[in-house]
């Protein structure tokens, strides 16, 4: 039996692109006609590319993966969230925040965030405090709610993610494509194909034809859950066993989101011993521990490298004073073989000719 028929495509608009002059040239192969300046995609690809999405949902669900709805466009908010709710998985319908699958171990803290306050407003945490900081903890709470609700439950990265419309959400799609998640997504006629794992040719403006689409993403998910729980029964092993595994690198993500943080050998801001210069490449090596003695003039305090590797001390000179003003004799010089210079003539005759007067 098939997932979709041809009538419910037609009816929902699936079939009407957008306008001939706003067009990616490598949608051509999935339009079919163009009409009054409207391409018209061709509903038979559209078919057999939503079996193959189907197909791969449901079998990567069976295997224990997650499936992530994103669809932050009007249109879309309200049929990601009630479907993915429907099956259980994690959605994005609000503003996709820069970092949330590559920056995961981060995202993840702001979860345990929330989870922190609403457990506090259910055991009354907020009881004894002020109005201000119940405000300002309960306006925290909305934030988080209103950004990272729909993936509350998200302990890892999903194993795929399906969008609605690619140019909207092209930055969880880069950032799907540099952990190499398969994106499964509605391709209007000015999307990038190069960009989609499975495509799926159709309209993603219309309200019907998104809400149809997501519902048939749904539904692969929820015949991989009802899968997965018939092979864990098969096999006489709780469900939870059936799951995939965390690769290497997810590991290594939700370890930095629980670990904290200790000085030590590889922690940049360790301190270092005294007398001993630091590792190269680092703002604080232009401070080492001064090499001269103590009793330098300098005391205990650190001494800058560049004091002692740059400035070079004055040497003591021959200096000489000028002749004085009132006696008009010279002041004795500091060096033997310091020439001697006489007074200046015109000077002289100033000092008599104001003597005189």
């Amino acid at each position: 039996m098939a997932v979709v028929t041809m009538k419910q495509l037609l009816d929902s608009g699936t079939h009407f692109g957008h306008q001939t002059r706003r067009w990616n040239p490598k949608m051509k192969r999935f339009i079919f006609t163009d009409r009054n300046g409207i391409y018209i995609i061709d509903l038979q690809q559209t078919l057999t590319f939503i079996d193959k999405a189907y197909e791969f949902v449901k079998e990567t669900v069976a295997h224990g993966g997650t499936v992530l709805f994103v669809g932050t466009k009007k249109q879309a908010q309200e049929s990601v969230a009630a479907e993915a709710t429907r099956v259980g998985m994690p959605y994005v319908n609000q503003r996709w925040l820069g970092g949330m699958l590559t920056n995961f171990s981060t995202v993840h803290k702001r979860l345990q965030r929330l989870k922190e306050l609403e457990a506090m407003e259910q055991t009354g945490g907020f009881e004894g405090r002020t109005k201000k900081e119940i405000l300002g903890l309960t306006r925290e709470k909305n934030k988080l709610e209103r950004s990272l609700g729909g993936i509350r439950d998200m302990s890892k990265v999903p194993s795929a993610i399906w969008v609605v419309d690619t140019n909207k959400e092209h930055i969880a799609v880069g950032e799907a494509r540099k952990l190499g998640i398969p994106v499964i997504a509605i391709l209007d006629t000015n999307c990038d194909p190069d960009e989609v794992d499975y495509p799926i040719p159709g309209n993603d403006d219309a309200i019907r034809s998104a809400a149809l689409l997501t519902k048939v993403i749904a539904s692969a998910v929820a015949e991989g859950l009802q899968a997965r729980a018939g092979l864990g029964r098969g096999d006489g092993k709780p469900e939870a066993e059936t799951a995939e595994p965390l690769a290497e690198w997810e590991q290594e993500l939700l370890a930095a989101a629980t670990t904290p943080v200790t000085a030590g050998a590889g922690d940049p801001t360790a301190e270092t011993p005294p007398n001993q210069p630091l590792t190269p490449h680092r703002k604080a090596d232009h401070w080492r521990t001064s090499p001269l003695p103590m009793s330098s003039g300098f005391g205990s305090s650190p001494v800058p490298a560049c004091w002692t590797a740059r400035t070079r001390w004055p040497k003591p000179t021959a200096t000489s004073t000028r002749p004085s003003r009132r006696s008009g004799s010279k002041a004795p010089r500091t060096s033997a073989n310091a020439p001697s210079e006489p007074p200046p003539k015109a000077w002289s005759r100033r000092r008599r000719a104001c003597s005189s007067s």
